[in-house]
């Protein structure tokens, strides 16, 4: 029997279910996303895009059409532009209108306004034309889509011939020692701090069941290789705390 339910932190619940949750979550911490990663990685996330757009190496010269899914406060795109060609374009999808508006208000005050569409969308099922793009990156998204199969055969159909996907996420710890002591500052750190800083701790215990509940670095490598990607890898950060998987649409 197949199972349709989807999880949702450490509960199971039907995959449009879910949705609604995610967005609930994010629409509440849309303006403090940034605050939000700090607490959850120490500040490493920042450290951890950047090591994304190194691997992506964005072309100098030449235009490039770049997809950054579940991006919606532009901070990877942002990156990305810094080191991109002049002629590189950016499309950032989100399905958060709540997070889609912090990232529009942050690109006008930068110099790649012009560079950069805004589209809401899901990851599932993206509004957007075939073979199209000639980057695709998600980071800390993909865990927060109902049905991941279905995000990364579209983000399979979206790219070009020879187009790249990259993930960036959080991910199992491969580390003796530091799993466990991740383990403790995650569930009884992360929440409390999110109820000093916000005052509701919920939304930080979602964020943190939902890392546990995502696959390990093997089993997510074969569902990438599995939408179609072709020399699929990963690379760990921070002895596993997150992962970048990298694959190509040949």
């Amino acid at each position: 029997m197949t199972d349709n339910t989807s999880s949702y932190g450490f509960q199971q619940v039907d995959p449009s279910e879910k949705q609604s949750k995610v967005n609930h979550v994010f629409a509440r911490v849309a303006r403090d996303y940034d605050l939000m990663n700090d607490l959850m990685s120490g500040g490493m996330h920042r450290l951890w895009k950047n090591e994304l757009i190194t691997t992506l190496n964005p072309r100098k010269t030449g235009p490039l059409t770049h997809l950054d899914v579940a991006g919606g406060t532009g901070d990877i795109t942002f990156r990305l532009l810094d080191r991109a060609s002049p002629d590189a374009t950016a499309t950032i999808l989100d399905i958060s209108r709540e997070m889609l508006e912090v990232g529009k208000d942050r690109a006008s005050e930068t110099r790649h306004k012009d560079r950069i569409d805004f589209v809401e969308g899901n990851a599932e099922s993206l509004p957007l034309e075939n073979i199209s793009f000639d980057s695709y990156t998600i980071a800390f998204g993909i865990r927060n889509v109902p049905r991941i199969d279905a995000a990364l055969k579209e983000a399979y159909r979206v790219l070009k011939p020879g187009g790249r996907f990259l993930c960036l996420e959080f991910s199992e710890v491969q580390m003796p020692i530091l799993d466990s002591i991740y383990d403790k500052f995650s569930f009884n750190m992360i929440p409390k701090m999110g109820e000093m800083v916000m005052g509701d701790g919920e939304p930080y215990k979602y964020l943190v069941e939902s890392i546990r509940r995502f696959p390990d670095q093997e089993t997510f490598k074969s569902m990438i290789s599995n939408a179609g990607f072709a020399q699929v890898s990963y690379r760990n950060l921070t002895g596993g705390i997150a992962a970048i998987h990298s694959g190509w649409r040949i």
